[in-house]
């Protein structure tokens, strides 16, 4: 049985999931979905997938410092980037890194001070992408942004999750409850509205 997430005394957050995969039909937006999913099911929480797909960005020119300085067509999605209250990144592993895409969108928003972030790997082999999850911890602190120390690494995840992004392997669910009450905790912790302001 799920374990049951929601918690009643905590606002409602904007949680943005970033699907960092460019690839057509990729196995690592399978986990995007099931997360959404799962965490629209289980909290109260706003929860939405940004897809690298989706955007035309082109290689960094300039960083968007607000909704208003992006280019018309990227505004919704600046709009999203600046109202998460927190992230979490979804990539496969390349050449022991994550996605240049995934690199790429967040090179165009300023940096995510104190905002926190949940980081989530995937591959087809055995490793499900732990060298990207090292190198992502990295990214999240450079980005002055706060990284939940429970990953989910995610190795097979093409037989582990459906095309439709439904769970296919049972015993893994031990390790999606463990990291979304981990990011959770962190998630909820450091919620604006939750925490009080250090003079």
């Amino acid at each position: 049985m799920p374990l049951v997430l929601y918690n009643e005394h905590i606002n409602s957050m904007n949680i943005e999931i970033i699907a960092g995969s460019p690839r057509k039909n990729s196995v690592t937006q399978r986990l995007a979905i099931f997360l959404k999913n799962y965490l629209s099911t289980h909290t109260a929480h706003q929860v939405q997938i940004i897809d690298v797909k989706d955007w035309e960005i082109g290689l960094l020119q300039q960083v968007f410092t607000s909704e208003e300085h992006a280019p018309e067509h990227l505004k919704p999605l600046a709009k999203r980037m600046f109202a998460a209250d927190a992230f979490i990144l979804v990539t496969p592993e390349y050449n022991g890194s994550y996605s240049a895409a995934l690199q790429n969108l967040l090179d165009h928003f300023p940096k995510q001070t104190h905002k926190p972030f949940g980081i989530v790997t995937a591959s087809t082999g055995a490793l499900g992408g732990m060298r990207s999850a090292q190198q992502l911890l990295l990214l999240v602190a450079a980005l002055f942004g706060i990284a939940s120390p429970y990953l989910l690494v995610t190795p097979f995840v093409d037989q582990k999750f459906s095309a439709e992004g439904e769970l296919l392997d049972p015993a893994f669910q031990k390790n999606i409850d463990i990291f979304i009450k981990e990011f959770l905790w962190l998630a909820e912790s450091l919620h604006p509205e939750q925490v009080t302001s250090y003079n």
